[in-house]
């Protein structure tokens, strides 16, 4: 078992695990750390913990120090310097007439690197850009392409429920969604229905896919043919939020009834089990030609 602390360098960005080595690192400190790119400025997220040495991902990088007032005020004199030179790039790229939209900026805390994230389709040359910066910061340029789960993570904004964005306030790291989520959670395959301000899936249907899978395989289809308390019957329809099923219910002698019934009081005599859906299930009516575009879109992984 390795001794390890948390370490977040941005809000609700990815945690990376360093050695505190012998000093008394607690949740919340600011710290100095070692990473692959140089000296950089952290947080503590999580507390001294032990966990397998194969959990790892080698090396282990060290915590330097705890950051004191002068490591404070390099960092915050740093965010300041990214406003100017987030500035400075945009003149740049409107002179260069590059296809290119600029979203953050962001300087190494030992000031050896300044790196400009940009959005862009396909391919972009920003060789003569990339000249232009190194000779007005004189330090080392990165220019770093990311998509547009990323942008969306960096600018924050308002998701379609009305709150923050999960992906800037909370989600460290972006799961994989799919549109198998979406039909199985019985939503509609409308891409204004089920996409995110950045134009993908959205990832809060991974939050009760889990919920969902684990109650359809006890979810009869319609059509099957159940025991119940009323007697044997059909099933109508069903209910993965309810956790029940309607069940047409004709006794030998009386009017059919629809009654609403638990899940865990029916028997399936004949039928299936809704389970898992198949990709071959999966079918998406495109009332219009634009739509496929869009469609297109959503379904990409970044």
């Amino acid at each position: 078992m390795v001794t390890v602390v948390g370490v977040r360098f941005k809000k609700a960005g990815k945690i990376y695990y360093f050695s505190p080595g012998e000093l008394n690192v607690k949740k919340n400190d600011n710290v100095i750390v070692e990473t692959a790119r140089g000296v950089e400025f952290g947080e503590c997220v999580i507390d001294p913990k032990q966990i397998k040495e194969e959990e790892i991902v080698s090396p282990l990088k060290n915590v330097i120090r705890i950051a004191n007032k002068e490591d404070i005020d390099r960092h915050l004199e740093n965010k300041s310097k990214e406003e100017e030179a987030f500035r400075v790039c945009l003149e740049k790229i409107q002179q260069h007439n590059l296809k290119m939209k600029l979203i953050d900026v962001e300087y190494t805390f030992d000031n050896n690197k300044v790196i400009f994230y940009f959005t862009a389709d396909g391919r972009v040359d920003f060789r003569e850009l990339v000249k232009d910066l190194a000779s007005i910061f004189r330090t080392r340029i990165e220019l770093r392409q990311i998509g547009v789960r990323d942008e969306a993570k960096m600018i924050g904004g308002l998701g379609p429920c009305g709150r923050t964005m999960c992906c800037s306030t909370f989600l460290g790291d972006f799961a994989p969604v799919s549109i198998k989520m979406a039909k199985e959670q019985n939503l509609s395959l409308n891409p204004t229905k089920i996409s995110g301000i950045c134009g993908r899936l959205m990832c809060c249907l991974n939050y009760e896919q889990e919920t969902y899978e684990h109650i359809r395989i006890k979810l009869p289809k319609i059509d099957s043919v159940v025991d119940t308390p009323y007697g044997r019957g059909i099933v109508v329809s069903n209910s993965v939020v309810k956790e029940s099923v309607k069940v047409k219910i004709k006794p030998q002698n009386g009017d059919e009834t629809i009654e609403e019934i638990p899940i865990e009081k029916i028997e399936l005599v004949s039928g299936s089990f809704e389970g898992s859906i198949s990709e071959d299930e999966i079918k998406i009516d495109v009332e219009a030609v634009e739509d496929v575009a869009i469609i297109k879109e959503l379904f990409k992984e970044d």
